[in-house]
């Protein structure tokens, strides 16, 4: 993801609440742990949720154009389904029996047909209307920070990279699939659970956060009515981390 570029733009911002969350499947009448599927599994963050949705308890099935590939990474004790964002039969074959949804696609530099507005639009905007068709109980998408401002460095420099973020989410919140929007700030491979994850919304702060962090804000909201259709942005704080992260979603705006 472009993303990871931030951790030398964005200044660390803190104020706020919050970190770690107690975090499962949610309870329901079967016994057999909640299926999520994750696209964008292979990345640095993607690959993070799936190591935490594993630590939590949750069934994982990794959406990936190279199997064998994403196999490597990510070893066999998860599933596989093969496919692209930008073809949204792939995604429909790939959501059965799937219980929620964690995006954390980005585009790519060299080849303009994986470009931002191919996958960061188009990409979520077909996983958006398979998760509404399919039923998903939610979906959670990694956008960023940022995407609200039209003359931010990385439009500039990532062909309107955070523009074409912002029309996914929008996507997104026309869908009718409940969803969740976490906009971290400038990625970083830092290790987590060493500082409190700030949550503010308006898309007026800077910051960076550890990928691990992110993923687990991502999980966490997968076993929180609180975070549904609910847009926020997070960063490391400077404080030592909390323990619970719902109160942090209870907090929070509607969209």
């Amino acid at each position: 993801m472009f993303v990871a570029a931030y951790a030398a733009i964005f200044a660390v911002a803190a104020i706020g609440q919050q970190t770690d969350a107690t975090i499962g499947p949610v309870e329901g009448e079967s016994l057999e742990p909640e299926l999520v599927l994750v696209a964008g599994a292979t990345g640095r963050t993607g690959s993070e949720i799936v190591t935490e949705l594993q630590a939590s308890g949750y069934r994982v099935r990794a959406f990936v154009r190279d199997i064998d590939k994403a196999r490597e990474k990510l070893g066999d004790e998860i599933e596989f389904a093969q496919g692209d964002v930008r073809e949204i039969a792939s995604i429909e074959a790939a959501l059965t029996d799937v219980d929620a949804l964690i995006s954390a696609i980005g585009a790519g530099r060299s080849d303009p047909a994986n470009g931002p507005e191919f996958v960061d639009y188009g990409g979520v905007k077909n996983l958006s209307a398979a998760a509404a068709a399919a039923n998903l109980r939610q979906l959670v998408l990694v956008s960023s920070m940022g995407v609200t401002q039209d003359d931010h460095i990385l439009n500039k420099m990532f062909n309107n990279v955070l523009k074409w973020k912002f029309k996914g989410e929008e996507a997104l919140r026309a869908s009718g699939v409940p969803y969740t929007i976490v906009r971290p700030g400038g990625l970083t491979n830092a290790p987590g659970r060493e500082l409190e994850i700030v949550f503010k919304q308006g898309d007026t702060e800077a910051g960076s956060i550890p990928r691990t962090d992110v993923a687990r804000v991502c999980v966490a909201a997968l076993d929180s009515e609180d975070s549904l259709n609910k847009t926020f942005e997070i960063n490391s704080g400077k404080n030592p981390p909390k323990t619970d992260v719902s109160n942090a979603f209870a907090e929070l705006a509607t969209d």
